[in-house]
C-alpha cells in the first residue's frame, strides 16, 4: 500500500486543493438516477454493482490509461503480409470486459422487463468514466434486432452478441465465446445521403462480394459490420464478417481517423476488395433494414450526453466543495451556486427525458413503439445540444485546472459534441422529426398525449404548451425545424419533470427554459431554489 502524496514541498505547502476523489459509486451517489430508474426499470441490483465497479479509483485509472495510450494501426506483419488490425492498450480490453460481463449489450435482449431502461442507465454511467468503449458495445446492442432479417445469420450471431464475456481474439465468430458488431455506412461523396453510396455488391453463390470504400467505420476490430452496398436490385444491407475460416476477410484498413473526442476507441477508413458479405433483408431495402440498428443507437446517443453532463458536474461539485477563494468556499458563494444550480436543470432534464424514452423502448404496444420513434429523436437533439454548454461551464468552474489533462474535463469536453454528430447531425434529426410526425399519425398522437398528461399542474407549462401549438398548428416549414424541435423537446422534458422530479427542479426548468425568464448563459437566472437543486448532485 502506497503512502499519501507529500503535501509539504521544499518551496511551499500544498494547500487549498481538493483531495483525490477515491472510489465513487455512480449508482448510490446519484439520487436522480435511482429515482428515474425506479419508475421505469426495477433492475437496481445489476446497476448498483455496475455503478460501484465503474466508480472505483482503479477503474477510472484504467480509463485514463486507455486514453493516454491510443490504439495503433498494424497493416502488415514483419514479412509484409496484410494484418489490417488495430492494437489496443490492455486497459481498454479490461474496461470492455467490465461492461460486457455486466450485460451492457445483453440485458435488453434477455426477455426480462426493463431491459432497455437498464441498458440506458448503463450507457449513462459508462459515459461518465470511459465513453470510448461505449461505441462498439452500443452498436453490438443495436445490431441485435437488425439480424432478425436473416434467420440463418441470427442463429449464428445473436447468441454471441448477448454473451456476458469479452473475446477480442482474431477468430471466426463460430470459434468465439462472444462477438461485437460495428457499422460501416457512410462514404466520401454522400455522408448521410446513403442512397448515393457507390460500393457495389456482386452475387457469389450463397453470399456476395463487396467492392468500394467506407469513409467511417466505427470500431474496426469488431467481429463484423452492418454495411450498405448497391446490389442489382438497389441499395442493400449486408453483414460483413471480420474473420473467415482459415483466412482474413478482405477488409483493408486505410487509416485511423485522427478524431476529436475519446482516444481509446478507433474509427477507420476502410476499403472492400471483393469482400465476402451476407445479405440482410430484401434486396433494394438496405436503408429499411439497417434503420432498426440506427433506431437503437439513438437511444444511446440520447443517454450518453446526460452521462457526460453528470461527470462534468460531479467534478465541478467536488472542486467547489473543497476549494476556497476570497475567504469563502466556492460552494458558498451565491454566483457559483447560481451557475451550478442552472446546470443541474440541463443534466436532470436530459437524464429524466432519456429514461422516459428508454421506457418506451421497453414497451410492446403500437403506442409505445410510436412514442419511442419520435421521442428518441427529440431527446437526442436536445440533450446533444445542451451537453457541450454544460461541460464547458463545468470546465470553467475549475478554472485552469479544468483545462489540463490531470482532470477528466478535457476528455469530456472533446467528447461533448460527438452524440450530436454521430448517426445524424442536428439538421438530419430535425428533418426526421418532421417526417415522422407527417407520416406516422400515431407518433403525433402519442406525443401530444404525453404533453397533455402534464397539464393542469403548472400554469407556466400550460401557457408554454398553448403558445407552442398556436405558433405551429401544423408542422413548421423546414427552415423552422430546429426551433420547432427544440421547443417540442423542452416541453416533453418539462412534462416528465412535472411528474417525476421535485417542484424546485420542474419549476426551475419551466421558468428558465420555457417561460423565457432568464438569460441565455448558464447562471443568468433569478429565483432558483439553489439549495434544493444542488442537493440533486448527491
Amino acid at each position: 500500500m502506497t503512502s499519501d502524496a507529500r503535501q509539504t514541498l521544499p518551496t511551499h505547502e500544498v494547500l487549498n486543493q481538493p483531495p483525490a476523489r477515491g472510489d465513487c459509486n455512480l449508482w448510490s451517489a446519484d439520487p436522480v438516477l435511482r429515482n428515474v430508474v425506479g419508475f421505469v426499470a426495477g433492475r437496481s441490483v445489476p446497476l448498483a454493482a455496475y455503478g460501484a465497479h465503474l466508480g472505483r479509483a482503479e477503474t477510472r485509472e484504467l480509463a485514463r490509461d486507455a486514453n493516454r495510450h491510443p490504439p495503433e494501426l498494424k497493416l502488415f506483419d514483419s514479412g509484409g503480409r496484410r494484418l489490417d488490425e488495430v492494437r489496443f492498450h490492455p486497459a481498454y480490453h479490461q474496461i470492455m470486459q467490465i461492461s460486457q460481463s455486466a450485460g451492457y449489450a445483453a440485458i435488453p435482449w434477455d426477455g426480462q422487463p426493463g431491459g432497455h431502461s437498464t441498458h440506458a442507465a448503463m450507457i449513462y454511467m459508462a459515459s461518465q468514466i470511459e465513453p470510448g468503449h461505449c461505441c462498439p458495445l452500443t452498436m453490438t446492442y443495436a445490431a441485435f434486432p437488425a439480424l432478425t432479417a436473416n434467420t440463418d445469420i441470427a442463429a449464428v450471431w445473436q447468441s454471441k452478441l448477448t454473451a456476458r464475456t469479452y473475446d477480442p481474439a482474431t477468430k471466426p465468430v463460430t470459434e468465439k465465446t462472444s462477438a461485437t458488431l460495428g457499422m460501416a455506412m457512410t462514404e466520401k461523396q454522400g455522408g448521410s445521403d446513403l442512397r448515393t453510396n457507390t460500393t457495389t455488391a456482386t452475387r457469389d453463390g450463397d453470399h456476395w462480394r463487396l467492392r468500394g470504400h467506407k469513409w467511417f467505420c466505427s470500431a474496426p476490430m469488431s467481429d463484423g459490420f452492418l454495411t450498405l452496398a448497391q446490389a442489382p436490385g438497389g441499395l442493400t444491407c449486408f453483414l460483413v464478417p471480420r474473420w473467415l475460416e482459415g483466412e482474413r476477410n478482405a477488409i483493408h484498413l486505410m487509416r485511423l481517423k485522427d478524431k476529436l473526442g475519446n482516444r481509446s476507441n478507433a474509427s477507420a477508413e476502410i476499403e472492400y476488395h471483393d469482400t465476402l458479405a451476407y445479405q440482410l433483408g430484401d434486396e433494394g431495402q438496405g436503408v429499411h433494414t439497417i434503420i432498426e440498428m440506427v433506431h437503437h443507437t439513438r437511444l444511446d446517443t440520447a443517454m450518453a450526453p446526460a452521462g457526460l453532463m453528470r461527470a462534468a458536474l460531479s467534478e465541478a461539485n467536488h472542486w467547489v466543495t473543497h476549494r476556497s477563494a476570497f475567504q469563502r468556499r466556492l460552494i458558498d458563494q451565491p454566483l457559483m451556486r447560481a451557475v451550478l444550480a442552472d446546470l443541474v436543470l440541463d443534466w436532470e432534464g436530459a437524464l429524466t427525458l432519456g429514461m422516459r424514452v428508454a421506457q418506451a423502448f421497453d414497451g410492446q404496444t403500437a403506442e409505445d413503439k410510436a412514442f419511442a420513434r419520435i421521442s428518441v429523436a427529440l431527446a437526442k437533439f436536445l440533450n446533444s445540444k445542451r451537453c457541450p454548454v454544460v461541460v464547458a461551464e463545468a470546465m470553467e468552474v475549475l478554472g485552469g485546472m479544468g483545462y489540463v489533462e490531470d482532470t477528466p474535463l478535457p476528455l469530456l469536453y472533446r467528447e461533448a459534441p460527438l452524440n450530436g454528430i454521430w448517426e445524424g447531425s442536428g439538421n438530419v434529426i430535425c428533418l426526421d422529426i418532421l417526417r415522422t410526425l407527417a407520416r406516422e399519425p400515431l407518433a403525433a398522437d402519442v406525443l401530444q398525449g404525453e404533453l397533455d398528461a402534464a397539464t393542469g399542474v403548472d400554469r407556466a407549462y400550460d401557457a408554454a404548451l398553448k403558445a407552442h401549438r398556436d405558433r405551429w398548428p401544423d408542422l413548421p416549414p423546414e427552415a423552422e425545424a430546429r426551433w420547432f424541435a427544440e421547443r417540442t423537446a423542452l416541453l416533453l422534458t418539462a412534462s416528465q419533470l412535472l411528474r417525476h422530479a421535485p417542484g424546485a427542479v420542474a419549476d426551475g426548468f419551466i421558468t428558465t427554459r420555457l417561460s423565457g425568464d432568464s438569460g441565455r448563459i448558464p447562471g443568468s437566472a433569478a429565483g432558483l431554489e439553489t439549495d434544493a437543486l444542488l442537493a440533486r448532485l448527491g
